[in-house]
């Protein structure tokens, strides 16, 4: 599915009636000559859509833990910290495990003797039992000490892996490069299994969930190209699935790209979903003045121009939607320079 929340056309349109509309205005010499380029209003018509709410969080997050009961030795990073992949984040106290670890390497030495015994004596009774020097019942006995002694060296080999296995776990590595978002513990705490120590994210990429209603999702499938908003700053976003949430609601999964981290993962965020067109008016976003909580244009009248008072909306290319104060028609002066 194509995108149709692209501006593109009504940026074109707007460029357009503008370029059709007086750029200034005769005077006569009793009457004040505005400072600024007067620009035309104009009418056109935007993507009509739904704003689908929801947070911008880190596509992979991953709160660490260990197998191991033992001290923390070491914690070698901080919260905000990057991490590359596989980097050592924290350190367990294992002497417990190196002892175990000699221990079981012994009993693997002693078990690959015995098998080592045992085939040749296996060996020898075979070449007996071919000469019938040696009975069935020997060769049989034979043949089990053989057996015998290969399950006991693959045994100690399990467990001399398994001590292996446990003691990796005395590093605690990052699963993938990102950012430490949580430290747990410090140097001389007792970790236990699955108590968290560290927590990090990847927030290179951001997934925006966000839940809606079935005719507004209608019609989206993955790999639907749309646009976001992160904190009122619009991005592009790529639909990862549409999926029935509880009720009449679906959630709406689309991925953000973030490789420069200029997005905080957890951020306000909205998918707008488009259903349609819908009238507008555009003003040049260079003509508003903000004073407070208060946004204006100066307006061009009869009798020179005056501040007008306007509640905008969203901003289009380099136009700003106004949703009440201007009319179609209405021009707006643009101070000289302003946008060039």
């Amino acid at each position: 599915m194509t995108n149709p929340y692209r501006f593109g056309a009504a940026a074109s349109l707007a460029l357009g009636l503008m370029a059709c509309g007086p750029d200034a205005t005769q005077t006569s010499s009793a009457v004040r000559v505005p400072a600024g380029t007067p620009v035309a209003v104009i009418d056109t018509v935007l993507p009509a859509a739904f704003e689908a709410a929801g947070t911008a969080e880190p596509l992979r997050a991953a709160t660490l833990s260990t197998k191991l009961m033992g001290t923390v030795t070491s914690v070698a990073v901080q919260e905000g910290d990057r991490v590359a992949e596989g980097q050592v984040l924290v350190r367990i106290d294992t002497r417990d495990i190196d002892a175990r670890r000699a221990q079981v390497r012994a009993g693997l030495a002693e078990a690959e003797a015995v098998h080592q015994d045992a085939v040749s004596q296996a060996n020898r009774i075979r070449a007996l039992y071919a000469d019938s020097a040696a009975t069935r019942a020997q060769l049989d006995q034979a043949e089990t000490g053989l057996a015998r002694a290969v399950a006991a060296v693959a045994a100690a080999r399990g467990m001399a892996a398994e001590v292996d296995a446990n003691a990796g776990y005395g590093q605690v590595r990052a699963p993938f490069a990102g950012t430490v978002t949580r430290r747990h513990v410090d140097p001389g705490a007792f970790a236990a299994p699955g108590a968290p120590l560290v927590t990090v994210e990847d927030d290179a990429r951001l997934r925006i969930r966000a839940s809606a209603g079935p005719e507004a999702v209608k019609g989206y499938r993955r790999g639907a190209e749309v646009n976001a908003r992160i904190e009122g700053t619009e991005v592009s976003a790529t639909i990862e699935g549409v999926v029935p949430a509880s009720g009449n609601l679906y959630t709406v999964n689309a991925i953000v790209a973030n490789e420069d981290h200029r997005f905080l993962s957890r951020s306000a965020a909205t998918v707008l979903l488009v259903q349609g067109t819908r009238p507008a008016i555009l003003a040049p976003a260079a003509a508003v003045i903000r004073e407070g909580d208060l946004t204006g244009v100066r307006v061009l009248a009869p009798g020179g121009d005056e501040l007008r008072w306007i509640r905008a909306g969203r901003t289009v290319g380099d136009r700003v939607e106004v949703l009440s104060g201007l009319e179609a028609g209405d021009r707006v002066l643009v101070p000289e320079g302003a946008g060039r």
